[in-house]
């Protein structure tokens, strides 16, 4: 077994037993949901104070919530078309806390250029959730592009960890709207395939293709 292989039994054991411990608590996943929500404001609030490191800490213990929600809702027995959606929601929510965070923080140094490096990279994040929803309106399913939430969150973690936030927004700005024109492009393609399909479908029904019938022999 390799290491990393190790690690990811290890902390697959861990997280089983955290969801085991959540559902004989009978908590329901949207507190669990919301819990995560206001452990990721208070890392926007360090964030904003430059406390980099412990906003890391604290968005990786925001990040277990996370993970488990689903989980635990599975293990009840309530999953919900209600709680995907709210999770979706108070998952932009606690994304968008962290920039502010960090808007605040540049802010307060008089950093003009990482100010507006920030809204960008938020309206990218923001699009990227945006442009799957607004596809799967159109299409069955759009889930291409690399640079989705988790992704982003583990570059946050990272930048604050390591002291790198200015080359991490860099890279978010930078991926988010190339995965924004990705899934663009792939909707586009996939709507004409579909529009395509059904112009067929139309100009040559099932019935029209029946062979006719043969005439009663006499």
């Amino acid at each position: 077994m390799t290491y990393t292989r190790a690690i990811g039994v290890v902390f697959g054991a861990i997280i089983d037993r955290i969801v085991r411990w959540l559902a004989l608590s009978k908590i329901h996943p949207n507190v669990l949901t919301f819990i995560g929500l206001l452990i990721n404001i208070y890392a926007a609030w360090l964030l904003s104070r430059g406390s980099f490191r412990w906003a890391a800490v604290v968005v990786i213990a925001a990040g277990l919530f996370d993970m488990v929600d689903g989980r635990v809702a599975r293990a009840t027995s309530q999953v919900t078309r209600f709680g995907g959606f709210f999770d979706s929601v108070v998952d932009r929510y606690s994304d968008l806390a962290l920039y502010v965070g960090l808007l605040v923080y540049y802010a307060s140094i008089n950093r003009f250029f990482y100010i507006v490096l920030t809204a960008v990279v938020m309206t990218g994040s923001v699009m990227v959730s945006y442009t799957r929803a607004r596809a799967e309106n159109t299409i069955p399913r759009c889930k291409v592009g690399f640079l989705e939430r988790p992704e982003r969150i583990v570059l946050i973690i990272i930048g604050a960890l390591f002291g790198r936030m200015a080359a991490v927004l860099w890279v978010i700005a930078v991926l988010s709207n190339l995965t924004v024109i990705h899934r663009m492009i792939y909707t586009w393609q996939e709507a004409t395939r579909l529009e395509d399909a059904q112009l067929r479908a139309v100009a040559n029904p099932p019935e029209s293709r029946e062979p006719s019938p043969a005439p009663p022999y006499v």
